[in-house]
């Protein structure tokens, strides 16, 4: 069993502080009429009996098969039905679930995993239909590796798994061979084409024939199971919550083929939930499966949604009248709603994800129109001294509140990898040089200025005119964006002046902005983001890699770049070859990110926007990972008889960073 979770005393001991610190004073009628109607906030507590968690939902899922879908509507309904090998407590400290206890061998390339006896796969109802075994693994890995089932996530196998990208592409040359015709190369050989995605005949190219026995995983036995790499992987451990590594029972699917995961009936469930309502477009409930293993840590009875069209702008009314227990409040209300008494102290923030982050990159591979100076453009982005005077120029407050208006402090990023991402013995943010980014702030308007002389110095023997055109584009369908670009424009031209720099705002296409603008190259200096697969430095350093398509550093021609990006591609390089302590490991990646930033190639921004709500739950008692299916987990958390305020949640979220911390 769990130890107790000292956060939700925390937060109970901050929430009636708070409450205390509002008692006092007189009052007049309005003023009491609003109390009233805040008051939960006050004695808010969980409720026991009947304790059933109400939402609304506007958009339908297409599927329930969590071995093809990579929809986060899709995957986080998966989450609480099917369990993992491991799941994280609400700190992001992995623990065993389906798998009592792992080992890993010496590389790093053999994992082997004890599954935990006593478990069972039931049906919607209930019923008990088998045990969970180490073979139900190995029926997953199969069918996600097979490309006849189409799987959205096998890329999460594809290059991890031994064997799975063999056998994943014989299978689909076997699924082309039939409408395959025959024809002849270039050389007149003969040969299979097909019709590519172009509508133009391509050869098909013959695939080795592979078995499925060859993938990399195996039952040793009906309780151990065994995952063999392509590649040393330490942080494997952190891929097996996802997808194609939850179990499926193999006999059921077989038996379900196609029907698999269409409706409620054609799933089996081993998580802290069943789906034992599910009515398209009307409902569906997640009921307390009573087999499960360690129901004691489920305190939700049930989680019924409700299918409205319009929930978006109707569940804080509903909210507000007790029909439903959870309501977004849209960014058109929120200002209004903090300022009203009877809502203000029902609104808090959902919870950072720090799944995401957002830098601002300088292009060294300028693709756009002449007008904009592109030839120019390189002659300064290649110039270090020029990068760190828009480093130090670049004032993130403001841009920051443009996306989020009542706690912009909450969403900035002051490394390539988010602080609370990972840990060894302490948060990566906290290793080597980056200690000193996580702590600190790079707005500096004096050191600005004086990087800025050295630039106008170097450039001008150079040949550079100014001021410099710096294109800066956004996507038109991005909420907020075009008005956090005026901002970055107005702070950073405002400092170093307009006979300096010259930002142009340009709008990018509305449909296919990151072909026609950042892989292309499209752009001088532009705000880009990046998703973790799995909980490793490494999974940062991806977007800087020599055929990536951030930035372009690779492909810059003037030396001293090219000098220090082969230097951070050799610190890359010796921190990917330590698996065997973390602690080294993680060392070895902050002195590479590190690396990145005194340099001045990327200025990081922020972790994803927030949204704002109106929850009974409290998201700190939640399980907490950057990646994976568990923060969509229920497990774990109590419904509460009312939301949280914003300063609750404040208290709360540093009481978590200090416990994250120590």
């Amino acid at each position: 069993m769990k130890a107790t979770k000292r956060l939700l005393a925390l937060l109970l001991a901050a929430a009636m502080t708070l409450a205390m610190a509002a008692c006092g004073g007189s009052e007049t009628p309005d003023q009491t009429e609003a109390s009233t109607a805040a008051a939960p906030t006050e004695t808010a507590a969980p409720v026991t009996e009947n304790a059933v968690f109400r939402t609304l939902y506007a958009s339908e899922v297409t599927t329930l098969n969590y071995l093809t879908t990579g929809n986060a509507n899709e995957f986080g309904i998966a989450a609480n039905l099917v369990d993992c090998l491991v799941e994280y407590d609400s700190y992001g400290n992995v623990e065993p679930a389906l798998a009592e206890s792992w080992e890993q061998n010496e590389d790093a390339t053999v994992w082997t995993f004890k599954i935990r006896q006593g478990v069972n796969w039931v049906d919607k109802d209930g019923n008990v239909v088998a045990p969970v075994t180490a073979h139900d693994w190995v029926s997953a890995a199969h069918y996600a590796c097979d490309a006849n089932n189409d799987s959205g996530v096998f890329y999460t196998m594809s290059g991890v798994i031994a064997g799975a990208d063999a056998y994943y592409d014989w299978t689909a040359y076997q699924l082309a061979l039939p409408t395959a015709k025959d024809g002849t190369d270039e050389d007149g050989n003969p040969v299979k084409l097909i019709t590519g995605e172009d509508g133009e005949e391509q050869v098909l190219e013959e695939v080795p024939e592979a078995s499925v026995e060859d993938i990399g995983v195996k039952a040793l036995d009906d309780y151990t199971l065994e995952f063999t790499l392509e590649s040393s992987r330490p942080y494997f451990i952190s891929m097996v919550s996802f997808g194609p590594y939850m179990p499926v029972y193999g006999p059921f699917l077989e038996e379900c083929g196609d029907k698999f995961g269409t409706s409620n009936e054609y799933l089996l469930y081993c998580g802290a939930f069943v789906l034992s309502t599910f009515e398209p477009q009307q409902r569906r409930v997640m009921t307390k499966n009573q087999s499960y293993w360690e129901k004691e840590q489920v305190f939700l009875d049930a989680i019924e949604s409700t299918y409205n069209a319009e929930a978006s702008s109707i569940s804080v009314t509903m909210y507000q009248s007790g029909e439903v227990d959870y309501a977004d409040v849209s960014s058109d209300l929120l200002s209004a709603m903090m300022e009203d008494p009877a809502t203000k102290d029902l609104i808090h923030p959902t919870r950072s994800d720090t799944s995401y982050a957002y830098w601002y990159l300088f292009n060294f591979d300028a693709n756009f129109d002449e007008e904009y100076e592109p030839e120019n453009w390189e002659l300064a982005v290649n110039n270090e001294n020029f990068r760190k005077s828009i480093v130090h120029a670049f004032n993130r407050m403001p841009a920051l509140a443009a996306n989020d208006r009542i706690d912009p402090e909450s969403m900035k990023n002051n490394t390539i990898t988010p602080a609370a991402f990972a840990s060894a013995s302490k948060d990566y943010a906290y290793y080597d040089g980056l200690a000193a980014y996580t702590d600190g702030d790079n707005f500096d308007q004096e050191l600005a200025l004086e990087y800025k002389a050295k630039a106008m110095e170097e450039l001008t023997a150079e040949g550079a005119t100014f001021p410099v055109k710096m294109l800066m584009c956004y996507n038109p369908t991005t909420s907020n964006w075009a008005n956090e670009c005026q901002v970055v424009e107005q702070t950073i031209e405002g400092i170093l002046g307009a006979d300096y720099v010259d930002i142009i705002i340009q709008a990018g296409p509305e449909t296919g902005f990151l072909s026609a603008v950042r892989r292309t190259g499209n752009y001088a200096f532009m705000k880009c983001n990046w998703g973790a697969d799995y909980a490793d430095p490494e999974t940062w350093a991806e977007p800087f890699s020599a055929d990536s398509s951030y930035s372009f550093i690779f492909a810059s021609e003037d030396p001293e770049t090219q000098a220090l990006y082969a230097e951070y591609l050799q610190l890359v390089a010796d921190a990917k070859a330590i698996t065997n302590d973390m602690d080294a490991r993680y060392e070895a990646f902050a002195t590479a990110e590190a690396f990145l930033l005194d340099h001045a190639f990327a200025i990081p921004f922020s972790i994803s926007n927030r949204s704002y709500q109106m929850s009974d739950l409290n998201v700190f008692e939640g399980q907490y990972a950057s990646f994976g299916v568990a923060s969509f987990r229920y497990k774990d958390q109590h419904l509460y008889d009312t939301s949280m305020s914003l300063e609750q949640y404040q208290a709360a979220y540093a009481d978590w960073l200090a416990n994250l911390a120590g």
